[in-house]
C-alpha cells in the first residue's frame, strides 16, 4: 500500500465542493478526509462530484 501525503492539496471541483458541503457540517472534515484518502489512492489530482458521490455511496454517509 503507497504511503500518500495528506498534505499534498488536491483540486476540488466547484461541483465537488457544492457535493461536500450537503455533508452534514459535523461530519464534513472526515468526509473530506476520507475524500482525498480515496482520490489518492486511485492517483486522481482533481476531486469531482462523481468521485464525492462515488465516496458517499462507499461510506455510506
Amino acid at each position: 500500500m503507497k504511503n500518500f501525503n495528506v498534505t499534498d492539496e488536491l483540486y476540488w471541483t466547484p461541483q465537488a465542493q457544492a457535493k461536500l458541503r450537503m455533508i452534514p457540517f459535523f461530519a464534513r472534515p472526515q468526509a473530506r478526509q476520507r475524500i482525498e484518502t480515496m482520490a489518492r489512492a486511485a492517483e486522481l489530482e482533481e476531486i469531482t462530484a462523481e468521485i464525492v458521490l462515488q465516496a458517499r455511496m462507499e461510506f455510506g454517509q
